[in-house]
Order: structure tokens, then C-alpha cells, then sequence
């Protein structure tokens, strides 16, 4: 992945006009795909079925996040949909080694999510089997939350692994991402960072996502 990567979330998107809504972002690098099932976290939004659907039409590849329990059941079919890149937290994973390789056997790129509060630490020692580390920047489950500062130190420690096993890696950001809080994120580490409000709110969401990506670049 690129140095710095705008994933526009779809979760902040207007649903009944969706395809038009992906057209908008087509600057940005991917669309951002929530998938929640009600029980993981307190939302419901997308299956397998519409998920299958936007990855017909969309113009950009699919990042598809999944807020899902007993991902390691479902997590395979939405990589076999065609998504660029499939991400489960490791909270709803009995087996994350194995679930990130099976991801991978797919084609698609293997990510692992951590809520705000779920340590790095312990899933160090397996960042190799991942091509993506999503660090939670609130908590998961609905749009419009502000940037939980707290979640910094956690993103740098994830960095400074990442540098020092020289893994290509890239570490994603979810959750009250502006174009204030994107300098601190990217200059904690992260590089991949996904917008939701701060992109489909604004007049001209490819402008807001030209403004993000200065920002994180001048970090």
C-alpha cells in the first residue's frame, strides 16, 4: 500500500443512493465496508449479499471491515466475494493465524482489528501473517464518534514493531478521523486511514478526501 491511503467509509454514505455515493469518492484509494451483525457490536448493516452487490459496481476496491462474531466462519466468503481486503478483530477470532492465511489463499489481504481498549502486544508476534493491523480509534459500531486520543501510544507501539521486523505492513486508522486528528494518527504511524462523516459531510467529498491526504502526508 501506499505511504498514506483515504478509505472513505460507506457507513456515513446516503444507503438509498449508493452507487452514486461510491462515485463520489473515486479519488480515494478504497471504499471502507462495515459489515455489523447486532451482536458483535450494536449495529446492524451490511451481508454478504449487498456487500456482493457494491463490489460489482464500485470503482474502487473493496476494504471490508467486519464487526462480526465468529469471524472465522464468515470472514472467508466475503474474500471470495472479491475484496481487495478482508479485516476481523481479533476479539471475535478463535484462530487468527489460521483465518489470516486463509484470506490470504483467496487473494484478498489479510486484516486484523483491534478495539481501543484490546492490547497490541499480544498479536505481535504474528503481524507477519497479516498485511493489515486496524487499530480502533473509538469504539466500533457506529459513525460520527470523536478520535479517542487514548488509542495513540497503542498505534505507535504497533509502528515501532512493525519498523523494527521491517514487515510490510500497513496500519490502518478507524473512527473521528479528521483533518485534525489525521496528523496525529499519521504521526503516531498509521498510513492507512478511513473517513467516514469528514467525507461524505462535506459539499465535495474528493476534496475533502485531497485535504485528508495533504494532511497525513504533512504529518
Amino acid at each position: 500500500m501506499a505511504a498514506c491511503c483515504i478509505h472513505p467509509s460507506i457507513l456515513s454514505a446516503d444507503f438509498a443512493n449508493l452507487q452514486a455515493e461510491l462515485e463520489r469518492i473515486r479519488s480515494a484509494d478504497a471504499v471502507h465496508v462495515d459489515v455489523m451483525d447486532n451482536h458483535f457490536v450494536p449495529n446492524l448493516t451490511l451481508g454478504l449479499p449487498v456487500v456482493k452487490r457494491i463490489q460489482e459496481v464500485s470503482p474502487l476496491p473493496l476494504d471490508v471491515h467486519l464487526m462480526i462474531d465468529d469471524a472465522d466462519r464468515w470472514a472467508p466468503a466475503y474474500a471470495e466475494l472479491g475484496a481487495a481486503s478482508v479485516t476481523f478483530h481479533a476479539e471475535a477470532s478463535a484462530a487468527p493465524v489460521r483465518l489470516a492465511r486463509e484470506l490470504r489463499a483467496t487473494g484478498a489481504k489479510a486484516g486484523m482489528a483491534l478495539r481501543p481498549a484490546t492490547p497490541v502486544e499480544p498479536y505481535l508476534d504474528m503481524l507477519g501473517e497479516l498485511d493489515l493491523l486496524l487499530v480502533m480509534t473509538v469504539e466500533p459500531g457506529f459513525g460520527g464518534q470523536s478520535f479517542l486520543d487514548l488509542t495513540l501510544p497503542k498505534i505507535r507501539r504497533a509502528a515501532a514493531a512493525v519498523r523494527g521486523a521491517s514487515l510490510p505492513l500497513a496500519i490502518q486508522v478507524d473512527g473521528g478521523i479528521t483533518e485534525e486528528t489525521i496528523l496525529r494518527a499519521a504521526d503516531a504511524g498509521a498510513t492507512v486511514f478511513v473517513a467516514g462523516s469528514s467525507v461524505y459531510g462535506a459539499a465535495d467529498a474528493s476534496a475533502a478526501i485531497d485535504r485528508l491526504r495533504r494532511a497525513a502526508m504533512h504529518s
